[in-house]
Formats: structure tokens, C-alpha cells, sequence
């Protein structure tokens, strides 16, 4: 069993000592910036020139600088960009500006872990993760509460690098939840497994497949969405609150049946070795140079594919649906 961190185990003086560099404003930047902030730690944000972030940023009373200003300034910098795009901007804007007994930190292993990023020898290089989005890192602070966090510490120069770590996690309200120890290895190959197999990848071709499926057979397109993907949310929901085995004590007798006796035939042992493959070609490297290789060309089988998606018919089904339910206070992807 891992160790697992909460506020008494951080020193609040360690953060609040040190010249914070939040470069990006994106999900997770504006939520960083702002509880650190409000910790009282000394914050600037860095952020390229006429992004349209910088506005928002100083109506949140933080200070805003060029990317290559805020990483001389800090002596923490904390990189929260896209993974496509850091290894360039970190190399041109922050590696230049780091001096020695600084520290490098990410709240995603990817850069790192896959050699996008070699940081200088003389410097900490630590993790601090949220396991949630930026907007609940957010708002779960302003409840006086939290979100769960993972720490890494890649490269202890100074000594110092996990207490920092824990310090920062407080800053950010993680520690109020708890801090979960990992390494880089760990977290960039679990998430990017959890994303391809079950959270993303997964979810969405079972969603799109069954939905098929139904309305292939002569289904009413609309019966097919509530079954597929509308009452996916109150299943979620059930995992979420108490497990696997609260799920199915919520629900029906039947469906619980149906769980044991057709999960199975669905994912099977093929699907199984499947998926140890998509986990082969994490761990090699295989996926990440796949990924930089397609985003440096523009990215085209992504935006090829994101439009493709749009104009699938449980799209049209869904958005029609969605706006006879404005309980859900319905969105529509820009």
C-alpha cells in the first residue's frame, strides 16, 4: 500500500518561500495559479504573446509575463501546456532560464518520462498530478476541500524535492485530500492506458458500436441514445460513489445477471490481449512517438477523425435530446 500524504504532513513555509511560475492558463494553469494565490504564494503566470488567457488571468489579480520572463522569474516552474507543444517551448522559453537549485515541475509525466524534455542535472524535477480537472482542482479548493493528487520526484538536486512537492500540493488544495507518492514511469503509462482502453478510446467505440447495433436492427434512434449513452452517466455515477459492487447493488437483479453472463463474451480474451498491446506500445515509446510525429505534421488523422465524429448520427440524436433536457444545462464542443 502506497503512503498516502495529507496537510499535516506538508510544510506550507516551503512553497510560500519560493517565486512560483505557472506557465499556461489552460484547465489546470488557472486552477493552479489561483489556489496558490490564495495560499499565499507569490504566483506570476507565463503565457505567449496575445493569448487570449492573459486577460482572464490578471482579472484574477495574477500577474502575467511572457513564458521566457516567467521562467527566469520563478525559481519554480511549473509546466502546465500540451504535450505536443511543451518539448518546443521548453527548449526555446524555459530551458534557458533555469538556474541552478530551481525546480522543474509537471503535473503530467509525458514529456519527461519520453525524453521530450531532459532537464539540466542541477535542478529539482518533481510531479505534482491532480487526479480530476482543472475546474474541480478549482472549485473543490474554494470549498475549503480537494482534489487527490500523485507526486513524483524525477531528480532530487537540492535534497528538497518531495518536501517541495508536498508543499506544493497543499498550495493547491491536494493535500487536503491526500498525496499519493508514484514515479513519472507510473503515472504517464497508466494514464495514457486508462485514456486509450477504458476512459476515452474504449468508452466511446462501445458507446458508438452498441448504438449502431441497435439502430441497425430497426431501433428508434432515440431509444438507442438513452440506452447507449444518456444512462451511461447514472452507472458512472454509482462507480464513482462506491465501486463495482455498489453499482450492482443498485441495480436490477436482471441487469446484474446480465453483467456476469454477457460482460465476458463482450471483452474477452482477445480484447484482453488487445489491450496488453495498446500497453506494449505505451511502455516502448511506440504511441509517443506516433502522437509528436502526427502533431508536428498538424495533427491531420486528429482533426480528420474529430470531424468524422461530429457527423455521427448519435451526435445529431444527442444534441437533439440533450436540448429537451436543460436540467443537464447542455454543451456543444466549439
Amino acid at each position: 500500500m502506497t503512503t498516502i500524504y495529507h496537510d499535516e504532513d506538508a510544510d506550507a513555509s516551503i512553497i510560500r518561500g519560493r517565486k512560483v511560475a505557472i506557465i499556461g492558463y489552460g484547465s489546470q494553469g488557472h486552477a493552479h495559479a489561483r489556489n496558490l494565490h490564495e495560499s499565499g504564494v507569490e504566483v506570476v503566470v507565463g503565457l505567449r504573446e496575445g493569448s487570449a488567457s492573459r486577460a482572464e488571468a490578471e482579472a484574477a489579480g495574477l500577474r502575467v509575463m511572457s513564458v521566457a520572463d516567467a521562467a527566469e522569474w520563478g525559481d519554480v516552474v511549473m509546466v502546465l501546456l500540451p504535450d505536443q507543444i511543451m518539448g518546443p517551448i521548453y527548449a526555446a522559453e524555459i530551458a534557458p532560464h533555469l538556474s541552478a537549485d530551481d525546480a522543474l515541475m509537471f503535473a503530467h509525466g509525458f514529456s519527461v518520462h519520453f525524453g521530450e524534455i531532459v532537464p539540466p542535472e542541477d535542478v529539482d524535477v518533481l510531479m505534482v498530478a491532480p487526479k480530476g480537472p482543472g475546474h474541480l482542482v478549482r472549485r473543490t479548493y474554494t470549498e475549503n476541500s480537494g482534489v487527490p493528487c500523485l507526486l513524483a520526484v524525477h531528480q532530487d538536486a537540492t535534497g528538497n524535492a518531495k518536501a517541495l512537492g508536498l508543499s506544493y500540493a497543499w498550495g493547491i488544495g491536494g493535500a487536503r485530500a491526500g498525496v499519493l507518492e508514484t514515479t513519472f514511469k507510473e503515472e504517464t503509462e497508466t494514464d495514457l492506458f486508462g485514456e486509450q482502453v477504458i476512459l476515452c478510446g474504449g468508452v466511446s467505440e462501445m458507446i458508438k458500436t452498441s448504438f449502431e447495433i441497435l439502430v441497425e436492427a430497426g431501433y428508434q434512434p432515440e431509444s438507442a441514445y438513452f440506452e447507449t449513452l444518456h444512462e451511461l452517466k447514472l452507472i458512472v455515477d454509482l462507480l464513482y460513489e462506491g465501486g463495482l459492487s455498489y453499482m450492482r447493488y443498485s441495480i436490477s437483479d436482471t441487469a446484474e445477471y446480465g453483467d456476469y453472463t454477457r460482460g465476458p463474451r463482450i471483452v474477452t480474451d482477445e480484447t484482453k490481449a488487445e489491450m496488453k498491446n495498446v500497453l506494449s506500445e505505451i511502455q516502448s515509446g511506440a504511441f509517443a512517438r506516433e502522437w509528436l510525429a502526427q502533431a508536428r505534421e498538424g495533427a491531420p488523422f486528429l482533426l480528420e477523425q474529430r470531424e468524422a465524429n461530429k457527423q455521427h448520427q448519435i451526435e445529431e440524436v444527442g444534441e437533439r435530446l440533450r436540448s429537451m433536457m436543460p436540467f443537464l444545462d447542455p454543451k456543444k464542443a466549439p
